[in-house]
């Protein structure tokens, strides 16, 4: 039978609820692994902790070292006092934020949301709106002055994926809903298969030679966002910032020289690296991606993946199936629930060889 891969049915699959993971593991790297591999067809079972025995010596692990930003906002419209939930997108000038947000009835350009901290306190932000964007979220100005990021810090929480349960992040959620490495402040969700990681595990790697390396990509409003177009080719890509610095595009690439192999930690890993390759070799970068990574893709720089489970019908299961192939990923994912693997951000993971 022929499958059509632009039909997003083709992209569906059955996933019990119990199954998603509202939890993290006990500890990072005791989730488990899936191993699918390209050449041989065939599906094994580790645990993340195995890793470093199941990469060789020389290859080279990439990471995203974006910092999840605590974007998610509560409050209330300041005049009806109707309550009003928000997401910090963007900071696209100084002194002007925007935000995407649900309240009852119809914001008005000059109306005001007064926010107040996800744990009450007496401090109060007034986001007066601007003006409303084509996409439907809006331009607003925050009464206190400086760089959204500090702001946020005391009135956000981190923007836990709906399918947690949770709208405020716990303690719990502040520790683990963010790599060990992360260090640029920019994401509204967490490149989660980074989320396994230890010290202690890339320790070991390290002592195994296998390399590290960093990029960023600043996960945007997509990730929560599903594919709505009946087909793949009418669905509009999110765009997101990602950049490649030069130091790390040359290791890369004497990495891929000395024969031995680069191992993407998440989709995002792989759509930045893509997109610095869009030319054939991968080249430093800095800006906007809106790359769709579908079937018949020209992987150029991307020879292993390291990623979790994906939602059904959503462009990352997409991406995933383009690197090892339709029908190898839809029968992972028939075993993964079968085996009672734990699904999404906070899930177990899979690694294509």
């Amino acid at each position: 039978m022929t499958i059509d891969f632009d039909d997003v049915a083709a992209w569906q699959y059955h996933l019990p609820d119990e199954l998603i993971a509202s939890r993290p593991a006990c500890r990072r790297d005791e989730a488990r692994l899936m191993v699918v591999d390209r050449r041989t067809q065939n599906i094994r079972h580790h645990d993340i902790r195995d890793l470093p025995h199941l990469l060789r010596p020389g290859d080279r692990l990439v990471f995203n070292d974006t910092r999840v930003l605590p974007a998610r906002l509560f409050g209330y419209r300041t005049e009806t006092g109707g309550r009003w939930e928000g997401l910090f997108l963007d900071q696209p000038t100084p002194g002007l934020w925007q935000v995407t947000g649900q309240t009852r009835g119809r914001l008005r350009p000059g109306e005001t949301l007064t926010v107040h901290p996800p744990h009450e306190n007496s401090e109060r932000l007034i986001l007066t709106l601007q003006e409303q964007l084509d996409d439907g979220s809006w331009l607003m100005k925050p009464d206190i002055p400086g760089p959204a990021v500090s702001i946020l810090e005391t009135f956000g929480t981190l923007p836990l994926p709906p399918y947690i349960g949770r709208a405020v992040a716990d303690e719990e959620d502040q520790k683990r809903y963010q790599t060990i490495f992360a260090a640029r402040p920019g994401a509204i969700a967490a490149p989660t298969a980074g989320l396994h990681f230890t010290k202690q595990l890339l320790k070991c790697l390290s002592a195994r030679h296998i390399r590290q390396s960093r990029v960023t990509l600043h996960v945007g409003v997509g990730t929560f966002r599903p594919v709505t177009a009946a087909r793949l080719s009418d669905h509009v890509m999110h765009a997101e910032w990602c950049q490649v610095d030069a130091a790390t595009a040359a290791d890369i690439t004497a990495t891929k020289d000395s024969g031995s192999q680069i191992v993407a930690v998440g989709t995002t890993t792989v759509r930045t690296l893509e997109t610095a390759a869009r030319d054939g070799c991968l080249q430093p970068f800095s800006g906007v991606t809106d790359l769709f990574i579908r079937p018949g893709f020209s992987f150029q720089i991307t020879d292993r993946l390291l990623t979790n489970f994906h939602l059904p019908g959503s462009t990352l299961i997409v991406l995933v199936a383009a690197l090892a192939g339709y029908e190898l990923i839809m029968e992972a994912y028939r075993v993964a629930v079968a085996e009672r693997y734990r699904f999404y951000s906070y899930g177990d993971a899979m690694l294509i060889i």
